[in-house]
């Protein structure tokens, strides 16, 4: 199963250099497979509603959540000390801290266009690597 990092999902929501890719990744696996963050969710939905874009926030909350069977992981306040600790180790910054952690806890691929991930023992599969695998 995969964690699928908030730049993955943005990249496909504001059609971005690589959302083609994002594309591809998303209707080749199912999502039954995909999971993502309480954080990743709620970024995502202030970053869309930043810019505006309300209708690409429902069409991906029925794509995800009601049409799809996304599944939305939660970390817990007493996660916090790992996080911090992930934090230090790795030199990442919290939210990523904080998806390394859920991936971690849950035992999940990270995906992610972030290659500060590349830094942990985990570390991370773009969607195209998904895709070659």
């Amino acid at each position: 199963m995969y964690l699928v990092d908030t730049n993955v999902w943005l990249e496909r929501l504001l059609d971005q250099d690589c959302s083609e890719e994002v594309a591809r990744f998303l209707s080749s696996v199912p999502t039954t497979q995909l999971c993502i963050t309480d954080f990743a969710f709620h970024s995502i939905s202030l970053i869309l509603a930043r810019f505006g874009e309300m209708d690409a926030l429902k069409s991906f909350v029925k794509d995800a959540f009601s049409d799809g069977d996304v599944t939305l992981l939660h970390l817990m306040p007493e996660d916090t000390e790992y996080i911090l600790q992930v934090m230090k180790k790795f030199a990442l910054d919290y939210d990523d801290a904080y998806q390394y952690v859920a991936a971690e806890k849950y035992n999940l691929i990270i995906v992610s266009f972030d290659a500060d991930f590349e830094r942990t023992v985990r570390g991370r599969k773009t969607p195209g690597k998904v895709l070659e695998s």
